[in-house]
């Protein structure tokens, strides 16, 4: 398993994870974002060379992650799908089959596109805008939630990194997850996705995931 990291908000406990997702102690909930679930299949049809074998790691990551942490639901930040119906959608159904009694609750992102009666069939909660858990507020991109007066935003949709820089003209960037006062960003939970890089400002904090590690900036 990877490296965790405890994060505090509110008086509730947040563990940090190097495979790109979030675990709620208090509410034994696991939190992830922008999956991008099919990209891979998008690309072929497009007739680009894409393996298969990165859509099979993301899903094998997260079986992981359930065989781990155990949630009682799961909460996915937008993003979940990257296009329209796709095989690597139909190999998902037979996936989510194994985790029939798991609760999967999605905040609709842009890409989630799919039809209503999919998601019914795979037995997804949709969230169209966004979604509430006590003090905590589930959006997928922060921008479309106005700042709550009280509570604190958890997003994702923009795959934020941060640049390292080195000696003389060295740089490196890593995706990571990125806290400010009012609101989170997660990192895609998907690979094979782009990133973009953040401009922390003082008092806000950034986890770089380096390799199976999390170094705080």
């Amino acid at each position: 398993m990877s490296a965790l990291h405890p994060q505090t908000i509110l008086n509730n406990t947040f563990w940090l994870s190097a495979d790109r997702c979030i675990f709620w102690e208090e509410q034994q909930t696991l939190i992830l974002s922008d999956l991008h679930l099919g990209k891979a299949g998008h690309f072929r049809k497009s007739g680009i060379a894409i393996p298969q074998a990165v859509f099979k790691e993301d899903m094998q990551r997260l079986v992981t992650l359930f065989q781990h942490f155990k949630p009682q639901q799961v909460v996915i930040i937008g993003d979940m799908f990257h296009s329209e119906s796709n095989k690597e959608h139909d190999f998902f159904l037979k996936w989510r089959m194994d985790f029939g009694a798991l609760p999967i609750h999605l905040v609709k992102g842009n890409h989630d596109v799919l039809k209503k009666e999919w998601y019914a069939l795979a037995d997804i909660t949709i969230h169209p805008c966004e979604m509430t858990i006590g003090d905590f507020i589930f959006v997928h991109d922060v921008n479309d939630c106005t700042a709550p007066d009280k509570g604190y935003v958890f997003s994702g949709h923009i795959h934020p990194s941060i640049t390292v820089r080195g000696l003389g003209k060295q740089a490196l960037k890593f995706p990571c997850y990125y806290f400010c006062k009012q609101y989170a960003v997660l990192p895609a939970f998907s690979k094979f996705t782009g990133t973009y890089t953040i401009e922390p400002k003082t008092g806000e904090s950034v986890f770089a995931l380096v390799k199976q590690s999390i170094i705080s900036i």
